[in-house]
C-alpha cells in the first residue's frame, strides 16, 4: 500500500494556513513556490480538499485557500479520505470458493460460511491505522513541527507568506 504524494503535499501545506492573519488566504502558487513543489499536482490536491469541507478557496486575484475548519478538527485520516478516496485498501474476491479439490466435492457454500480468515485480518489492519490516523491532527502536527524546527526557521516561513501575500 502507497499513498500518493498528494497527502504529503497537502498536509504540509495546511500548517501554513493555520498562521495566516484572519480573513486572509494563500495562493496555490505561493504555497507550491515555498514547498518546491508541483502547482498543478498541488492544485488538484487542493480542489479535492476543497469538496471535503478540509479548505475554503476565496476566489480573485487576492484569493487562495484558508482553513474551513479548526485545525484541532482535522484529522490525517481526513486529509488522507479526501484525496485518496475512501475505498478500502483490500477487496475480497473469495478465491478460497474456487480451490480445484473443492470443484468435484461439497459445495464451497457449505464449508465457508465463516468470513475469510484473510479478509478479517486486512480489515482489522486497516480499521487500525485509520483509527491512528485519525487520532494524528493538523494541530498535532502544527506542534510537533513548531517543537522541532529552530524559531529562525519559523520566522523565515511567516516573513516569506507575509511577503507574498503583499504582492498581491
Amino acid at each position: 500500500m502507497q499513498y500518493s504524494i498528494g497527502i504529503e503535499y497537502a498536509l504540509h501545506c495546511l500548517t501554513y494556513l493555520i498562521h495566516l492573519p484572519k480573513g486572509t488566504s494563500v495562493g496555490i502558487k505561493d504555497l507550491a513556490a515555498f514547498q518546491g513543489v508541483s502547482e498543478t499536482y498541488l492544485s488538484k490536491a487542493f480542489t479535492k480538499l476543497k469538496k471535503a469541507g478540509i479548505v475554503h478557496s476565496i476566489p480573485g486575484s487576492k484569493g487562495g485557500y484558508r482553513l474551513a475548519k479548526s485545525p484541532e478538527d482535522i484529522t490525517f485520516l481526513d486529509v488522507v479520505e479526501a484525496i485518496e478516496g475512501t475505498q478500502p485498501h483490500f477487496l475480497c474476491t473469495e478465491i478460497r470458493q474456487s480451490c480445484i479439490i473443492l470443484q468435484n466435492n461439497e459445495s464451497p457454500s457449505d464449508l465457508f460460511k465463516a468470513p475469510c480468515t484473510i479478509h478479517k485480518v486486512m480489515v482489522e489492519a486497516e480499521q487500525k491505522m485509520k483509527d491512528y490516523l485519525k487520532s494524528k491532527t493538523l494541530s498535532w502536527l502544527n506542534d510537533n513541527l513548531q517543537a522541532q524546527l529552530p524559531q529562525h526557521l519559523l520566522q523565515a516561513g511567516s516573513e516569506w507568506f507575509e511577503d507574498a501575500m503583499s504582492r498581491r
